[in-house]
């Protein structure tokens, strides 16, 4: 399976250098130090999703859980110490899917380059090559991110967008990290690949005070999820956050919102704000999948550039799950 390639608009170019002045990050970065790094990712991701499809949106969910949280400094990664809880094992990420992917890929960087490639630029590459080899848009990274030695499972659970917030709420998360409203209901457009733990939704399903089943669920497809998830804390199964396209990168996602079937409260929150209800209705249409695509491009290079770490900032880890 190869990656397309696409033409881009000269805006998400312009786009992606005025971004990465901003962060001192560079497209081509380490076209001297390391020139064939993207090939070896984009070359590396082709296997991985053809050999599984569904990991196409774990790992673009890993990157978004990095960015939030610290920025986008490779910390999800990092595993727990004894004297320290780290990111990946607060409650949110619990669900996390595709690190030995990502530990893949960095040891086939680290044989051709050692010590220069970092984890964080892994990272932000293999979202965008997994959105790519799921049907969905390319745009340029802008590298040169470094990793971060910090990680706590407590800031990850106070700072992480919850499945349960509504547009207030999150959109003051967004906020915090440089991003608007539009940014919102476009990134939110990345529930059109990947699956949920029952937990994340169930609450909707089986309310502990009325016993009724959330009204902004449409009820047929509230009964259907039933079968599913038995109960709140049922952690075996798993529901497909864009029913029949959860593999695809695409717009039906926003329709299925619409008819008041998308997974989360969180989904569902986006027709409550006339600015997201019309993002939502306009592209679930299905003749702006190519605007579309250039939001969700232009989204993605302004949250790579969150809280990067930059210069002589951090470090270059050797393996992304440990500091060095």
């Amino acid at each position: 399976m190869a990656i397309r390639s696409l033409l881009l608009p000269l805006a998400l170019l312009v786009l992606a250098a005025s971004s990465a002045a901003v962060a001192q990050l560079e497209i081509g970065f380490y076209s001297k130090t390391c020139p064939d790094a993207e090939k070896i990712v984009r070359e590396e991701m082709a296997k991985i999703i053809a050999a599984a499809p569904s990991l196409a949106g774990p790992l673009l969910r890993l990157h978004f859980h990095d960015c939030f949280v610290r920025g986008c400094d490779a910390s999800v990664l990092l595993e727990s110490t004894e004297g320290n809880v780290a990111e990946k094992d607060a409650k949110p990420n619990k669900s996390l899917r595709g690190f030995g992917s990502v530990e893949r890929v960095k040891a086939k960087l680290e044989a051709a380059c050692p010590g220069i490639v970092s984890c964080a630029d892994v990272l932000t590459l293999m979202s965008r090559d997994a959105v790519v080899l799921a049907k969905g848009p390319f745009w340029p990274v802008a590298l040169g991110r470094r990793d971060g030695r910090v990680s706590s499972a407590t800031e990850a659970s106070n700072e992480l967008p919850p499945a349960f917030g509504d547009v207030p709420l999150l959109a003051k998360i967004f906020a915090s990290k440089g991003l608007d409203l539009k940014d919102l209901v476009v990134l939110s457009g990345a529930h059109t690949l990947g699956t949920a733990h029952c937990p994340s939704f169930a609450d909707r399903l089986y309310n502990t005070t009325s016993g009724l089943i959330d009204p902004s669920l449409d009820s047929e497809y509230a009964d259907k999820l039933r079968l599913k998830c038995k109960s709140v804390d049922d952690r075996a199964m798993l529901s497909e956050m864009d029913p029949g396209s959860f593999k695809t990168f695409d717009t039906s996602y926003y329709r299925h919102v619409t008819k008041r079937r998308g997974l989360f409260r969180s989904d569902a929150a986006l027709l409550f704000d006339a600015t997201t209800k019309d993002y939502v209705q306009r592209i679930a249409t299905g003749k702006f999948d190519g605007e579309f695509f250039r939001d969700f491009s232009e989204s993605m290079i302004k949250m790579g550039d969150v809280g990067v770490l930059t210069g002589a900032e951090g470090e270059i880890r050797k393996k992304c799950h440990v500091l060095n």
